[in-house]
């Protein structure tokens, strides 16, 4: 749970700058809240749009983030499996800012008190850059895919629906 006066923002360009990562984080006034205006704010495909979506894991006894293409739906079925998880769902709203101090449409891939285990869509791949938020639904960065499974600590994995 964050403490009062959290800097989403804040929170995110530390940890950036504190694990050498060299993106920046840019600000936009159109809103990033959905994969469409991501797009249109970054100029970038859909595609290369980082959905980071706050997962529950059995039952909120564990978080997980799944960062997704912006095309892909995650598959919690195969999560489930890959955790070895008795229960996946996603967090909702109330339960995400509490937990984590960044609310929906601005949930970034990192900035958290302790990184949650960290599943990356191999679609992600595919592409040189992909585009994160930072924090809010007005803030976000570029990054590689290797450099975004090295910042997180996280895995490469089939987790997309289809």
């Amino acid at each position: 749970m964050q403490a009062e006066g959290f800097d989403p923002v804040g929170n995110v360009k530390k940890f950036l700058e504190g694990c050498g990562c060299s993106s920046q984080i840019k600000i936009t006034e159109a809103t990033i809240f959905t994969v469409s205006d991501a797009s249109a704010a970054v100029g970038a495909p859909e595609e290369e749009i980082l959905k980071s979506i706050l997962l529950s894991v059995n039952h909120g006894k564990s978080f997980a983030l799944a960062l997704m293409s912006g095309v892909n739906m995650v598959d919690t079925k195969k999560i489930k499996k890959l955790l070895g998880a008795s229960h996946v769902s996603f967090a909702g709203k109330e339960i995400c800012e509490e937990w984590s101090g960044f609310r929906p449409g601005g949930v970034p891939p990192v900035g958290y008190p302790e990184q949650p285990v960290t599943l990356i869509d191999e679609d992600l791949f595919r592409y040189g850059t992909v585009w994160a938020a930072a924090g809010t639904d007005h803030a976000f960065f570029p990054v590689s895919p290797d450099e975004l499974l090295r910042i997180t600590q996280g895995r490469r994995a089939e987790i997309k629906k289809g």
